[in-house]
């Protein structure tokens, strides 16, 4: 299970709003989660706690396929993002990162900004804590739940391959 406040964004937020791209000359995790959401929201990598939750809305992570975006959310301390809809590419590389995300709508669309919210993202179930509003998602299978508990793809192929 997965609690934290809500950091709240609107449609089409661009990996290159989630990571500027001026940002990408040091990749390594910390580098980017200093820079995460800057051009959004100056106050959000100096804010957000271990465990916070991002919310966006329609077509979150659109825009170039770079794969820091999903490593920059996760090393800033957000443990995932529920959005309305996702960038396909976004969502592939979020999963490989090991990097939670659910779409469901209308949790997007009625959770606030600062709401404490609880995902399992077993079950895909959201709870809006502050509201008392329950969504459905759709939860990840056993393998990408794996994937994810393991830190990424490439984790969890060496543990399979080192069993």
């Amino acid at each position: 299970m997965i609690t934290g406040k809500v950091f709240k964004y609107g449609d089409n937020v661009d990996t290159d709003v989630i990571i500027p791209a001026r940002y990408l000359n040091d990749p390594s995790p910390e580098a980017l989660a200093r820079h995460c959401m800057e051009d959004i929201d100056a106050s959000y990598a100096s804010s957000v706690k271990a465990g916070d939750i991002v919310v966006g809305g329609w077509n979150f992570g659109c825009g170039s396929s770079r794969e820091h975006a999903p490593i920059a959310l996760k090393a800033s301390g957000a443990s995932c993002v529920i959005a309305a809809s996702f960038a396909r590419i976004f969502y592939r590389n979020s999963i490989n990162s090991g990097f939670p995300i659910l779409e469901c709508p209308e949790a997007a669309l009625a959770i606030r900004g600062g709401d404490i919210v609880s995902v399992d993202p077993g079950s895909g179930v959201i709870l809006d804590v502050t509201t008392g509003k329950q969504f459905q998602a759709d939860g990840f299978p056993d393998f990408i739940q794996r994937i994810i508990r393991h830190g990424g793809l490439l984790p969890y192929l060496k543990s399979r391959q080192e069993e």
